[in-house]
């Protein structure tokens, strides 16, 4: 895994304005992606996981959504100011995403070896023969055997599907890989093929990920560094083993608290209070406060920002020193 950041995202503000009132779904946010390495993104429903993949991609809808500030560096080019005709070339090209539900992203009229041919010809000057030898190629690496690559969606299963999708989004061997919750809509022992699947591939073809998900437990297994997401910000980030072993923030902590341990004899397992802030009315200060058992009255006001803690351990807290 290489020091050299692939994706550097800096002060990213993104909001949507509808007429019940406007969201801030991403404020601030600062992120770092090495070439090779798996970032867990990790946060409740509407914590902004997917908002943020989405700006990446320049692919929020406008209306209603807007990015109002910030960039996003991708091999030293800010993909907020290059042009669409560029941006079309980065998608699938060097930038692949992976989305929650397979069957949105296929098409239903188009045999599967077809859709991964498209996406290879869409990015390679070659052949229409040429481009269905490889995706025939691709999807034997993801276990579709050639003789149902002629198939339509419809005829495999949903983890199959998954598989289908996973071939399509390596297909021209991208730099970055964003795969959001891949594995929400499969059971939980597909799941564990998908993402073991995902981790082979990852290390074949050295294609840095961004794993999003609610899940600590795949973050643990398929993950080098976590950053933690609450209310559209960073909250906590480091390496996956010191987050698991000294998580700092209070958000973090009672996420871990929450998970069930085979090992201590408990009658309920703990919760964090109340209910993430409704996205149109964020709470003054810090957005965590109202649910903070450690919450003191400048948290009430004042905004904390990011400090580092230890080695590229980072913590946006008062109670671990950090600034206004």
């Amino acid at each position: 895994m290489s020091n050299t950041s692939l994706l550097s995202i800096r002060n990213l503000d993104v909001r949507y304005t509808s007429d019940s009132g406007t969201v801030q779904a991403v404020s601030g946010l600062n992120l770092d992606v090495r070439e090779g390495q798996t970032l867990g993104l990790v946060g409740e429903t509407g914590a902004g996981k997917t908002t943020m993949a989405m700006s990446i991609m320049r692919l929020i809808a406008s209306p209603p959504g807007k990015i109002t500030g910030g960039e996003i560096f991708f091999e030293g080019t800010d993909l907020l100011k290059t042009s669409d005709s560029v941006m079309r070339k980065v998608r699938g090209g060097k930038i692949a995403m992976i989305f929650q539900d397979p069957m949105t992203s296929l098409n239903p009229i188009m045999p599967v070896d077809e859709q991964v041919a498209e996406m290879i010809a869409l990015h390679n000057k070659v052949s229409k023969q040429e481009s269905l030898k490889r995706a025939l190629a691709m999807l034997e690496t993801v276990g579709i055997q050639p003789d149902r690559a002629g198939e339509y969606p419809h005829q495999f299963s949903g983890g199959m599907k998954q598989r289908v999708v996973i071939a399509i989004a390596l297909a021209c061997n991208p730099a970055l890989l964003i795969a959001d919750e891949p594995t929400t809509a499969l059971d939980v022992t597909i799941q564990a093929q998908v993402l073991e699947l995902m981790k082979n591939l990852k290390k074949k073809f050295n294609t840095a990920m961004i794993m999003i998900t609610h899940d600590l437990g795949i973050v643990a297994e398929t993950c080098d560094h976590v950053a933690i997401m609450y209310a559209g910000r960073v909250v906590e980030q480091a390496d996956t083993i010191s987050l698991y072993n000294d998580p700092r923030h209070p958000y973090t902590k009672g996420l871990f608290a929450s998970i069930p341990n085979v090992e201590e004899e408990r009658e309920s397992l703990a919760v964090i209070p109340g209910l993430p802030p409704e996205p149109t009315n964020m709470p003054p200060g810090c957005p965590f406060h109202p649910r903070c058992s450690h919450a003191m009255e400048r948290c009430k006001v004042e905004a904390p920002k990011p400090v580092t803690v230890s080695d590229g351990h980072m913590v946006a807290c008062f109670l671990e020193g950090g600034a206004a």
